[in-house]
């Protein structure tokens, strides 16, 4: 019973965590032209 003192705590940290690089990376523009990297490849430059 008492590790849940511990692991609860440790798990919303980390959804936070994972949320948060999440949202760093949408604000970033990280997935603005997913479809334009696939495009590339198969073009020859």
């Amino acid at each position: 019973m008492d590790i849940l003192f511990i692991l609860i705590p440790l798990s919303v940290a980390l959804a936070l965590l994972i949320l948060g690089a999440l949202g760093w990376a949408v604000w970033r523009g990280q997935f603005e032209s997913v479809d334009a990297e696939g495009e590339r490849i198969l073009r020859s430059d």
